[in-house]
This record gives structure tokens, sequence and C-alpha cells, in this order.
């Protein structure tokens, strides 16, 4: 039986927010890197600064936020996860990364080496994993 989502959450839309200490180099990863699709951002907003990113539209967002002097430590046990179709389409992304000048890094979890997913950092080293199927299909 496949999960439902809970009829007394109506369905909308997910942003999942992460702080980091260098916007301008975050967004240029994010979007000009990665490639992902900038949806708004903001200045100023009750002392925060920040891109929101569609994942891979305005259904599931990512939004980055700066704030002074609050900047989180990364950690390698928090990570974006994409999952591709297959291995060229993780390829392809990561020769996209590659030419922006990011190397891939060993992800913290062997699980994702093991099933051929590469991870890249972004430049807070807030983790970023490339996996090569999708997540419940097959």
């Amino acid at each position: 039986m496949a999960p439902t989502w809970p009829d007394h959450l109506p369905a909308g839309a997910v942003r999942f927010a992460r702080p980091i200490a260098r916007l301008a180099e975050c967004v240029a990863f994010y979007r000009d890197a990665l490639g992902l699709p900038v949806l708004g951002d903001f200045q100023g907003h009750d002392g925060y600064d920040g891109v929101i990113f569609g994942l891979p539209d305005a259904g599931v967002q990512l939004e980055l936020t700066f704030r002074e002097p609050h900047i989180p430590e990364p950690s390698p046990e928090n990570q974006l996860v994409l999952y591709l179709p297959d291995a060229p389409a993780v390829g392809r992304v990561a020769e996209r990364l590659r030419a922006h000048g990011h190397e891939p890094v060993p992800p913290a979890n062997p699980y994702w080496a093991r099933r051929g997913a590469v991870a890249f950092e972004d430049p807070d080293r807030w983790v970023v994993i490339l996996a090569p199927w999708i997540f419940g299909r097959g």
C-alpha cells in the first residue's frame, strides 16, 4: 500500500530553508552551476536576505537565507538529495558542476557511493547528493 498524504494537511507546497554564510557564492552554485530555477529573492526582510529555488518548481522549494551574525556550521549529514533518472544524467550534472569549478567529495554515508551517487559541497560546505535513480521507482 502506497503512503498517502494526511487529509488534515491540505496539500500546498513545501519549502526547506537552509541558512548560509556566503549568499552570492551559494546562489551561483545552485543557480548557475547546478541550474536550479530562481523563484524569487529578498533583501533586508526582517534582517534576512535570501533566494528561493524551485525543486523543480514552486511545489517544492529550497530557500537560502543569510542573516548576520547567525551563521551555522554545515554538517555532512545535512544533505540535499536530487534523484536523477540514471547514471548518464548524474554524469551530465556532475560535469556541469566540474565546469563551474566544483569537484566531487566523498559522501559521509558510504551508502551513496556504493549506489553510484556523487556528492558535491556548495560554497558553505553543505552537501548535494546526485543519485542515479528515482526514489520509490523500480
